[in-house]
Parts: structure tokens; C-alpha cells; sequence
């Protein structure tokens, strides 16, 4: 980090970027012509961005300060990535401080992306068109983010995991690896409802899906729940409670309707 003569939220080309030592640029990496830097943060902090070989930079994208794009890593046409948070959330002002933001080699950022500050991308992940990754989202690798899904702060995702389009994770959520979510799929981390309603502050309990759990389209997931390994939720439930592993559950409210032991058998 350094401070510099670029003021807080100044955009610059990559030229003027380079010439303040503040671009590394790898063999054979392309930058469009009309992208876009943000080197300096609200507060006034620069950071340098890093956009390693054979990486690909679409028109109009938004670079900010601390962002590491790995070999080949692809930033399509309109992407914004490393994006200082700001404003009020979940009783926290975000003072708009820059992060690292780090897209891991082969990942793509497909067109209109929007990737927080302090995020992760993991190697060879495809995050969709219109997608959101708020703030210190860490996403594993080859895993496939679908477009138009909102991924709150903090959330932890892992390796192999398929996220259909549509989708909310609240704040604070961890899919476990080889997740699979359908389309539209609605997760709680509230059970009070609180905004700024009173004194106190909201205890969020975030769902968690265990490995290899699959949810099906239009699913409702409340605070709480723990969807099991290898657990099965039916489409349009509402799940109030824990799903055991291996278990098949749906309905409003979800019930458990079948069973696996050990060995895969049902029961």
C-alpha cells in the first residue's frame, strides 16, 4: 500500500497506473482499452494491482486497488471487481477501505460481475452475468456460480460447488465441497427480523450445507439449519430444521421422508 497522488475514487488507464509503479503487468496479458483503475481507496490508501500472464481485461470493466488476477484469469466486458465496501450493515459502517482481492488462475468473471474488495476466487471458478460477491466472499475452485445470484458478506463456499441462477446466500453462509443448489434457492440468517429497530444487535445464525448436499429450485433454507452430507432438500420447501445426512426431505415445512444407511441403502 502507499499513498499517492491519486485521489479517492480516481479512475486511471493502465498507462497512468504503470507509471505510478502501481501495475504489474504479465506476458501476454490484454487490457481493453476503455478498463478502468481505481487505485486509491475512500481513505485515501493505494494499492498496487497485479494482473498476471495471458490474463484477458473486457471493455469497460472496473479495476480496483489490491486486486491479483491469476495466468489466464478472464475479466469480462462491464466486470467490477475489488470494491471497497461502504455504508451502513448488520450494525457495521463500512469506511470504504480497500482489500486484496484475489481471482485465481482460469477463473472468469463473466459480463456485468460485481466482486467486492477482499473476495477470493478460487482456480478455474466461473462466476455468471450480473453476479454479486459482497465483501470477503471466498469462493473454492472449479466451482460454478450461476448469473444473477446475490452472495453476502463472508460467505464461504467451496471446491466443486454448483450454484444455480437466481440464488440469495445470506451473510456468513458455508457450502461445504460438491454443494449443489438449484435455481432460486432462499437462505435467512435473522430469526428476529431486527433493522435497526432497537439497541440490540441481530445474533445471525447463517444456514450450512455439508458436503455433497443438494437443494432444489424455489427452496426456502431458515437461520440455523444444517443440511447434512449428502442430504437431498425437494424443490419449494421451506426448511425449518436440521436435515440429517442422507436423508430426502421436502414439503412445507420440510419433512424428513427417507433414509440412507451407511451402505446407500434407503430406509
Amino acid at each position: 500500500m502507499s499513498e499517492t497522488a491519486f485521489a479517492p475514487g480516481e479512475t486511471v488507464t493502465a498507462a497512468e497506473l504503470a507509471r505510478a509503479g502501481l501495475l504489474l503487468l504479465g506476458v501476454g496479458a490484454s487490457v481493453d482499452a476503455t478498463a478502468v483503475f481505481v487505485p486509491a481507496d475512500e481513505q485515501g490508501m493505494a494499492r498496487p494491482i497485479q494482473i498476471a500472464a495471458g490474463c484477458r481485461i473486457g471493455a469497460h470493466a472496473v479495476i480496483y486497488g489490491g486486486v491479483r488476477l491469476g495466468e489466464g484469469a478472464r475479466v469480462e466486458e462491464g466486470v467490477i471487481v475489488g470494491k471497497p465496501e461502504t455504508g451502513y450493515a448488520v450494525g457495521h459502517i463500512y469506511p470504504g477501505a480497500g482489500a486484496d482481492t484475489v481471482i485465481e488462475p482460469q477463473a472468469t468473471l463473466r459480463s456485468g460481475a460485481i466482486v467486492y474488495a477482499g473476495v477470493q476466487v478460487g482456480a478455474a471458478t466461473l462466476v455468471g452475468h450480473q453476479t454479486l460477491l459482497r465483501s470477503f466472499v471466498t469462493v473454492g475452485a472449479d466451482t460454478q456460480l450461476g448469473h444473477n445470484l446475490t452472495v453476502e458478506r463472508a460467505t464461504r463456499i467451496g471446491d466443486g460447488v454448483r450454484c444455480s441462477p437466481g440464488s440469495h446466500l445470506t451473510s456468513s453462509c458455508v457450502l461445504a465441497d460438491r454443494v449443489f443448489l438449484g435455481a432460486g434457492v432462499r437462505t435467512i440468517n435473522d430469526r428476529e427480523l431486527i433493522w435497526r429497530e432497537t439497541d440490540r444487535q441481530p445474533e445471525l445464525e447463517p444456514p450450512r450445507f455439508e458436503y455433497g448436499a443438494k437443494v432444489g429450485s424455489g427452496s426456502t433454507i431458515l437461520a440455523g439449519v444444517v443440511i447434512g452430507e449428502h442430504a437431498l432438500v425437494g424443490a419449494g420447501a421451506v426448511v425449518t430444521s436440521d436435515v440429517p445426512a442422507g436423508a430426502t426431505a421436502y414439503g412445507v415445512p420440510a419433512r424428513v421422508h427417507a433414509r440412507r444407511d451407511n451402505a446407500g441403502a434407503a430406509s
